[in-house]
């Protein structure tokens, strides 16, 4: 950058980004996704923001709602304590900030949500391990067609 002289002047404090959103379903995928978000983040000096985006209920499927939606959260709970239980493991306690946040819906749109309230720099998710997104597009393929943020897939 350079200012009304043609002077270079340097920056503080404004490279790399400030909020990394990562998206975590408890599969092997995006738990990689979450450690490499972690490891930028913490090196970053950024914020972590993990999104686990709750499935909503079919309108169609009576009586499936609450189940599905106690569910959901049990997994929520079950991912947060395991993140808690891996950052004590490595001793990043005190340098790694990080929070956690459900969205409801489809994951595209959750993650888009988040990404968007959030103001996130960034946006990493793991590759999808179901064969059929090859031919109708994974998340990450959705995410990048946004073109709203970089996006990160980690294999």
């Amino acid at each position: 950058m350079t200012d009304n002289k043609g002077e270079s002047v340097f920056e503080l404090g404004t490279d790399g980004p400030k909020v990394i959103v990562v998206g975590v379903d408890g599969s092997d995928s995006s738990w990689r996704a979450a450690a490499y978000a972690a490891g930028l983040a913490r090196r970053q000096r950024s914020l972590l923001a993990m999104v686990y985006v709750q499935p909503m209920a079919m309108v169609g499927s009576a009586g499936l709602g609450v189940p599905m939606a106690e569910a959901t959260s049990q997994i929520a709970e079950e991912i947060v304590a395991q993140v808690r239980e891996a950052i004590e493991r490595m001793g990043e306690v005190s340098t790694l900030r990080w929070e956690f946040h459900t969205f409801a819906g489809e994951p595209f749109t959750g993650l888009s949500q988040a990404a968007d309230q959030l103001r996130a720099d960034a946006v990493i998710v793991g590759a999808s391990e179901q064969a059929g997104h090859r031919i109708i597009g994974s998340l990450a393929v959705r995410l990048v067609k946004a073109a709203r943020w970089p996006v990160t897939v980690v294999p």
